[in-house]
């Protein structure tokens, strides 16, 4: 081989070796360019963007606090999180704290995990991490399932411990779908979801999964009834009368009350008079109490008076029949059909610890569903049918 030649291939390849080498670099450099922050305050939420609705953007769900979230930009009010290499969501500043004392680790691993029951009420999946790194749950239907994506995280699990005493969970397993994110599948034994929360205990991420009542009675269930605003924030108004939705909703939940404790139902309420309380300390409260269903009831407006009607909704499609089977009944009290509405971006249906469905029982903005509203006797019609919606769906389970 010609010596010149020999020279330009010794050349190149040590051209290549060093454009490889830069690249490294540069990568390593800008996988650095984040700040090491802690999520905190009040059920710290995650966004997909920053798109911006009257209920604020689309979520990918709560997260529990003292996640360690890498902040690679912001906004006026969110910061940009890099959850993993190719997926990043927004967090409001306000469920931020910067923490310099952090140590930024190379990687992160799963270790063992356990699946066990505790006694009658729930099963707990155990997945032992070392860091409390973001996640995000979500549940999914015929087969029911709870499915969980972990983020900056490489799977290290070479076993799962799975106790017989496990009532509710048939089988978990997982895949590592990217580089850097698990995905964990926990098959249930019952269609019917009844509810779970995910959180950290220490740095072990659990999912604690509620069991199906052993008898699917409404009265021996606890039923939370949950009067929409209240104190200064009033709702809406009425377009004939001016009167204010708080006023009413509280009037629909007392009715309902009432019925239920009739029927020998235990009531729970997050408001029994004009009181101030807002969604991520109904929230909380709710989560305290552990109710087994939970009816938020609302009042609907609209900019035109023509729209009238009934409507439920939900944001996980575990949760869909019963707010399909109070739908149903409340349609029987000739009332115009707004609809029934999935996916419902409203913080008290973000909860995943008990199936719950928003009523909006009518239109304020409409002055035939005003009139409705203003009686006493329609209050006392839609606790009956909100308690026969209950049933039913109680009566479609399956085994």
């Amino acid at each position: 081989m010609p010596q010149n030649i020999l020279f330009y291939l010794q050349f190149m390849k040590k051209l290549f070796a060093l454009i490889l080498l830069i690249t490294a670099f540069n990568k390593s450099i800008a996988q650095q360019n984040f700040r090491l922050a802690k999520s905190t305050g009040k059920l710290p939420m995650l966004a997909y963007g920053l798109g911006e609705d009257r209920l604020g953007g689309a979520k990918l769900g709560y997260i529990d606090t003292n996640i360690v979230l890498r902040l690679i930009d912001s906004t006026k009010d969110m910061f940009k999180v890099q959850l993993s290499q190719n997926h990043t969501a927004y967090i409001d500043k306000h469920s931020v704290k910067e923490d310099t004392s952090i140590k930024q680790k190379p990687f992160h691993l799963t270790n063992a995990w356990s699946v066990k029951g505790v006694e009658d009420s729930f099963d707990i999946v155990s997945i032992g991490m070392d860091e409390r790194l973001p996640y995000k749950t979500w549940m999914e239907i015929a087969p029911s399932k709870i499915m969980v994506e972990l983020y900056g995280v490489q799977s290290n699990t070479n076993w799962i411990q799975q106790l017989q005493s496990a009532k509710e969970v048939r089988n978990v397993y997982f895949n590592q779908t990217e580089d850097d994110v698990v995905q964990v599948t926990i098959e249930l034994k019952h269609q019917q979801h009844w509810g779970y929360t995910a959180g950290y205990k220490g740095k072990a991420f659990t999912i604690k999964i509620k069991h199906q009542p052993k008898k699917l009675d409404i009265k021996t269930l606890t039923i939370a009834i949950d009067a929409g605003h209240g104190g200064p924030n009033v709702g809406a108004g009425g377009i004939c009368t001016k009167i204010e939705e708080k006023e009413y909703t509280l009037k629909f939940a007392k009715a309902l009350q009432k019925y239920l404790r009739l029927q020998k139902v235990k009531v729970i309420m997050t408001r029994d008079k004009d009181t101030a309380i807002n969604n991520s300390d109904r929230v909380l409260f709710l989560q305290q109490q552990n109710p087994d269903l939970l009816i938020s009831l609302h009042l609907n407006s609209s900019s035109n008076m023509m729209v009238q009607g009934v409507s439920t909704y939900y944001k996980h499609i575990g949760f869909r029949p019963l707010t399909t089977a109070i739908l149903k009944n409340m349609l029987q009290l000739d009332l115009h059909e707004f609809g029934n509405v999935g996916n419902f971006n409203f913080t008290p249906n973000a909860i995943t610890d008990f199936p719950n469905s928003l009523v909006e029982i009518a239109f304020l903005s409409n002055p035939n569903d005003e009139r409705l509203i203003l009686s006493s006797k329609f209050h006392d019609a839609v606790a009956k049918k909100i308690y026969q919606g209950i049933v039913d769906f109680l009566k479609q389970i399956k085994n």
